[in-house]
């Protein structure tokens, strides 16, 4: 019998004689844990959004299997110390990382539609589980057996054991810092999340194949994990996120957002994700938008500015409400804060904003924080009208949703200015998302009013301190000279309902808004289902 190639008597790697390359894979394996995890984020952020409690998924899952690899590890290492059953776990989470962009997306939409027939309830927490643990649980599974089965193959003694583990730590701790800042800042604002995947599943699957080239062993695996990621190198970046649509004109990641922009001949269209509608809208031929825009267009002629008010958008997307603004009040100034430069890029290349339209890249409560710190030395200027348009689907900035935040926008306003808040998950339940922002906004203006968009989830909030603010508008619809808008307005007007507060105040230390938003988003889901699960 043949014992030349069992564990006890395998000739070691040459590469292995010195302790150099095992420390090698343990700062890489680490720095790849922690690019998949960032990459995971900006998979599911498209489809299921980028809150907290996606975060929170992602986060726990990838726990479950780094601590089930750290049991399997080193159980396994200690039953049979052979590096070339590291390395070949290695080869494998490599060419499964690859697949993900292509792969992952499709697992996401058959899991939706599994759970579409299933679920009742919970319906994104269920769908996001469950794709993360069919696609992250077992490739970080297989790099969770990295350090203790390192443990094994790089203690000599129990002299030295405590040096070698604390080096080997160290190593995994700098390549996680590494993979953590590279793709976030580096990579996937670039390259894109599916480059970003490669390039690191590329790291391991070098890692391996070095490792089975100085053994000199394995060479028919070794040459089909190699087939099989220049494979997953040509199907994970030919398939987009939003792969089901056509007119994509652009298609791109920043480091906040994904971006999708749609075109036909009527309108150009701007997403953030793929499952949860229109972020900002460009009407050809000019006109009204169909959308929010034109509902929350009251704001202006419910101030003493009227058509020539100044205008703030805290979250000005491509600038649809500002355009029209000054579109249909000629008189009017408007300017804004976006904290992604790339969609403000995009606002330029595709949906014709005005060079003259001032955009600042800048969070919209740390600009509000600037201009109070201004008006201190007597610099600072105040606005007829601020529009905050940040919130997306069900990611909220909680720092824009509290007590706090709106006192800022109160002391932003001239006075009788008039805040109006684009609140785009409709709710009526008596603790929902819109109650709280509705009840924080009335502990700080004394008039606030609500009006629903027909055809849409989005409620407009318009705020005040003016006692007069609806009879002001009133007023001032009689001059606008575009009937179309004249008439949009006297529906907006008399749809206007007068909130009474209630006592769910937002704080800057307590603001749950992602779980009051996927509550939302859930009782919304979970209606349309009641129609495809009667269909099948």
């Amino acid at each position: 019998m043949d014992t030349n190639n069992t564990p006890q008597t395998k000739q070691k790697a040459p590469i292995l004689r010195k302790k150099q390359y095992l420390y090698l894979t343990e700062f890489f394996s680490g720095m790849s844990v922690m690019a998949v995890e960032l990459g995971a984020s900006r998979l599911l952020a498209p489809y299921f959004s980028s809150s907290q409690i996606v975060w929170t998924i992602i986060i726990g899952t990838i726990m479950i299997a780094m601590a089930l690899g750290n049991y399997f590890g080193g159980k396994s290492a200690d039953k049979d110390p052979d590096p070339d059953k590291l390395y070949k776990r290695i080869l494998i989470s490599a060419v499964w990382i690859a697949a993900i962009p292509f792969v992952g997306k499709l697992v996401i939409l058959a899991v939706s539609a599994l759970l579409i027939v299933t679920v009742s309830t919970n319906f994104l927490i269920w769908a996001a589980f469950l794709a993360c643990m069919i696609v992250f649980v077992y490739p970080l599974f297989l790099l969770g057996t990295v350090t203790p089965s390192l443990v094994k193959y790089t203690t000599d003694s129990l002299e030295d054991n405590g040096k070698t583990v604390g080096t080997l730590g160290a190593f995994n701790t700098i390549g996680s810092i590494i993979g953590t800042f590279a793709p976030t800042f580096i990579t996937i604002p670039s390259v894109g999340t599916a480059v970003t995947f490669l390039i690191f599943s590329g790291v391991l699957l070098a890692l391996g194949v070095v490792y089975f080239i100085s053994a000199k062993r394995c060479a028919v695996r070794v040459a089909v994990c190699s087939v099989l990621f220049i494979g997953c190198c040509f199907a994970s970046t030919t398939l987009g996120f939003a792969f089901w649509e056509d007119k994509i004109t652009f298609e791109g990641e920043s480091v906040y957002n994904y971006l999708l922009v749609k075109d036909d001949e009527k309108r150009t269209v701007l997403s953030t994700n793929v499952l949860f509608g229109v972020q900002s809208i460009y009407m050809k031929d000019g006109g009204l938008s169909g959308l929010y825009y034109d509902t929350a267009m009251a704001a202006p002629l419910m101030s003493a500015g009227g058509e020539n008010s100044d205008i703030l958008v805290l979250g000005m997307g491509t600038g649809t409400f500002a355009k029209q603004c000054r579109e249909y009040y000629p008189g009017v100034s408007a300017e804004g804060v976006e904290i992604d430069d790339k969609i403000t890029y995009l606002a330029h290349e595709f949906f014709e904003l005005d060079e003259d339209i001032k955009v600042t890249t800048y969070d919209g409560r740390a600009y509000l924080e600037a201009l109070k710190a201004q008006r201190r030395k007597g610099k600072g200027r105040q606005y007829d009208v601020i529009m905050v348009d940040a919130y997306q689907d069900i990611t909220i900035p909680f720092q824009m949703s509290s007590k706090e935040f709106f006192e800022l926008v109160s002391q932003s306003l001239k006075p009788d200015g008039v805040m109006v808040v684009n609140m785009n998950i409709r709710s009526d339940t008596k603790d929902g998302i819109n109650q709280y922002l509705a009840d924080t906004i009335s502990s700080v203006f004394t008039n606030v009013y609500t009006s629903d968009v027909s055809g849409s989830t989005n409620r407009e909030l318009f705020a005040s301190d003016n006692a007069d603010m609806v009879n002001v508008l009133n007023s001032n619809i009689s001059s606008v000279s575009d009937p179309d808008l004249a008439e949009k307005l006297g529906r907006v007007s008399r749809s206007l309902k007068p909130y009474k507060a209630g006592d769910l105040i937002l704080t800057d230390d307590k603001a749950p808004v992602e779980l009051l938003g996927m509550r939302v988003i859930d009782g919304m889901i979970s209606s349309e289902l009641k129609y495809y699960k009667k269909s099948v």
